[in-house]
């Protein structure tokens, strides 16, 4: 049996025969691997807010609704999450260097179709594309991070999280920005800007794999196409309700839709059952505590993406300015992200994962309900920050997280269905705030939005999710402080 000893601040695998393992010394230093893999994902992480303030100006020019451009953001954020599991089950066939080059090269090209779509429908599949290489793009970066050991890995989720974080939050001022002297084609081509950056990405191709061997194991990573069907259906059924109203849709359409949606719940129910193996596995859902995790990532995200979609509007009603004056006063906001990721950094070392997690959950709702609550851009801009904060951690810690909770040859699995419940409900808090706007005043459209990362916190709290098994035959345990599984080589 395996025994892991400390020795300062690394640890090492001690093999049954006595002898310490052999270090890897040529496995990418974890702050310089999130620093490359940061810079790579920013332009992607600027897609997500920078086409809100550009809406405006591209149903004028397209002589659409305003309504109707909403999908321009909804198409993003469906075909990001839908593309994260799958991605995860590829992994176990092509290296995360591999995937990352196929996600970078689809989310360049679905950006640049988006820019120069004539028509609302050419823009919108342009959207779908660039947000399933999105998808790709970010289980990839994830998948080279979190395959360092323990406090290598924390350091480079921390850094993405935060790059990712910062990213999203200066959208506006981005989208603002361009927007005013390059015109909206301009906006939604940025993301374009990480094919010339993916050079950066290139000493993820000697990181370790999740094994910890440098090869993948050996699952045939098959994609389960009818469990990919209905959860595809559900989330896109689910989105498509919450925004029903928002974007005028017509009561026929929206009754077929929700019903297409309870029989796709019905269907993922009756896969996860009958296939273990499938798309979702049966195994990996009902790991202790990784349902929670997922939820509690799901609910955070939501809480900041309503936010970050409400906020600029909000700061535009206070100041009287346009998009370009709320972009530039929500850039502290965005700067938060940054010692939020190296705290959570910190803080996961000397707390357990689900309190953690319920301190930024908490955080999350905190900054919800000031927006909601108070008028004038310092609240404003002072409860985006706290949202800024609780996303960049979750994402952190979750993501972190989420490899101990499984089996060793579960991992991208699982890591790919995290990720497809947080970017859900990244889509989820825009829509809920959309579709309630119309109906409610917007204070209580963003107190209802507080409830969800408010769940968060209850599930943190009750559910208690934290790396202190691994299920399965070939499962090795791990600690919350000790970093990775007892069979994973340390790296200095």
């Amino acid at each position: 049996m395996s025994q892991r000893t400390r020795q300062g601040t690394s640890s090492q695998t001690i093999p049954s025969g006595g002898a310490p393992a052999p270090e890897r010394t040529d496995a990418p230093d974890g702050r310089r691997l999130g620093l490359s893999l940061g810079m790579l994902v920013l332009p992607m992480y600027v897609a997500l807010g920078a086409p809100s303030v550009a809406l405006p100006a591209i149903g004028r020019a397209l002589a659409v609704r305003f309504g109707a451009t909403a999908w321009i953001l909804a198409a993003w954020s469906l075909t990001s999450a839908l593309a994260m599991p799958v991605t995860g089950r590829l992994l176990v066939r092509w290296s995360p260097f591999q995937v990352l080059v196929a996600g970078v090269v689809a989310l360049a090209a679905g950006s640049a179709l988006a820019g120069a779509g004539p028509e609302l429908p050419v823009v919108i599949i342009g959207r779908l594309i660039g947000g399933a290489g999105a998808g790709a793009t970010v289980i990839a970066v994830f998948a080279a991070a979190t395959a360092l050991p323990g406090r290598q890995r924390n350091r480079a989720v921390g850094i993405i999280a935060a790059a990712g974080a910062t990213a999203s939050g200066c959208g506006t001022l981005l989208g603002g920005a361009v927007t005013a002297w390059l015109g909206w084609r301009a906006v939604l081509a940025i993301p374009v800007l990480a094919l010339p950056l993916l050079p950066a990405a290139l000493p993820i191709r000697r990181a370790p794999t999740r094994s910890g061997s440098g090869e993948r194991n050996g699952s045939t990573g098959r994609v389960d196409i009818v469990g990919a069907a209905v959860l595809s259906v559900l989330a896109g059924s689910l989105i498509t309700l919450l925004q029903a109203h928002s974007v005028g849709l017509p009561a026929a359409v929206t009754l077929v839709v929700a019903a297409a949606g309870a029989l796709a719940a019905a269907g993922l129910w009756w896969r996860v059952r009958s296939t273990p193996d499938g798309f979702v596995p049966r195994r990996v859902i009902a790991s202790r505590g990784f349902l929670a995790a997922g939820l509690i990532g799901g609910t955070v995200f939501a809480g900041y993406y309503g936010v970050l979609f409400r906020a600029p509007s909000l700061i535009e009603q206070a100041t009287g300015g346009g998009p370009l004056e709320a972009g530039l006063l929500l850039v502290p906001a965005a700067t938060c992200s940054v010692p939020a990721g190296r705290l959570v950094g910190t803080l996961t070392d000397r707390f357990a994962g689900w309190q953690v997690s319920a301190g930024l959950a908490a955080l999350t709702v905190v900054g919800v309900l000031v927006v909601a609550i108070f008028t004038g851009p310092i609240p404003i801009v002072v409860g985006t920050a706290l949202a800024v904060c609780g996303f960049a951690g979750a994402q952190a810690v979750l993501v972190s997280l989420a490899p101990d909770l499984v089996a060793v040859h579960d991992r991208d699995t699982a890591q790919g269905l995290l990720n497809f419940v947080n970017a859900l409900g990244g889509g989820i808090g825009p829509a809920v705030v959309a579709g309630l706007s119309g109906i409610v005043p917007v204070p209580v459209a963003l107190a209802v939005l507080a409830a969800l990362p408010l769940a968060g916190l209850v599930l943190s709290l009750t559910r208690r999710p934290t790396a202190d098994r691994c299920p399965g035959p070939d499962a090795t345990r791990g600690t919350r402080d000790d970093g990775p599984p007892a069979s994973d080589p340390i790296t200095p």
